[in-house]
This record gives structure tokens, sequence and C-alpha cells, in this order.
């Protein structure tokens, strides 16, 4: 099932899918058309494909764990900047407690580079309990290139 809301009135564009991966390809392709809509630059929307896919397949494959659920995914902009919240009802998971990888260990495993790379594709992430439970992801990005792109 597929819900997908954009309300001119408040700039929020919003879709609501069931948590599997082969759904995965419909939040990246509403990612992309959402901030383009908004005036984000290039930079900033495969930026924001990156982390919300990474976001998404984490609470796929972590969150639910093979337990059917859904994730939605709401977009607006703040300011100079696009304002993505990823909700779901899976047990609650603070991704913003997960420390940094030691990059230069050598010893990096596949997988598990998910968070570090929310973050680097981001200016902010934060999270909260989601009442009734689940959780609520914040990433913030600014519409235009970052200062360490140019």
């Amino acid at each position: 099932m597929i819900e997908t809301v954009s309300a001119a009135a408040s700039d929020e564009h919003t879709i609501e899918i069931e948590a599997r991966l082969n759904r995965l390809a419909e939040v990246r392709a509403f990612v992309r058309s959402s901030c383009a809509e908004l005036g984000a630059a290039d930079d900033c929307v495969v930026d924001l494909v990156q982390a919300v896919d990474e976001a998404a397949t984490n609470i796929v494959t972590h969150g639910y764990g093979g337990v059917t659920g859904s994730i939605e995914v709401s977009l607006s902009q703040a300011a100079a900047n696009v304002r993505v919240e990823i909700r779901d009802r899976a047990p609650a998971f603070d991704p913003t407690s997960v420390s940094e990888p030691d990059l230069q260990s050598g010893r990096l495993r596949p997988g598990g580079m998910g968070i570090h790379l929310i973050r680097a594709a981001t200016d902010s992430m934060a999270h909260d309990d989601r009442p009734g439970g689940g959780n609520i992801l914040t990433l913030v990005r600014t519409l235009g290139r970052r200062e360490e792109e140019d």
C-alpha cells in the first residue's frame, strides 16, 4: 500500500510504505522528486536520497526484522534547509547513540556503516520516541551546497 500526500499549504510531502526492501525504490524516487519541488541543489538531493535509504533499510532490516510494519517519510522546507522525518512503529532505537566507526583501524566489517553515512550526508540527525511506540528520526540538510562541498 502506498499513500502519497503533497499538501500545498504546508509544503510537506509524505509517503507511507510497507516496510519491505523491495519498496525502498519508491522512497528514493519520492525523496528525489520532493527535493526537486523544494528547489534543492543536486548535492542535497543525492545526500538525502542516500541518508533516507540507509535509515529506511535499517528500519526494515533491524527495526522490524521481518515483522510487518510501515515507514512514513515526510519532507518539508524549513528556512534554507530540507527537514526529513522518518517514522516507524519498530522497537525503540536511537541511532544518535551509536558511536562513530573507527575508520583508521582497517577492521571494518561489511555493513554497519549506515548511521555513519547518514551523519555524513546530513547537517543534523535527531531521534525521538514516537508516541504509542516506535521512532521518529529527523534529518536536516541545507538545500544548497555545503561549505565542504565547494
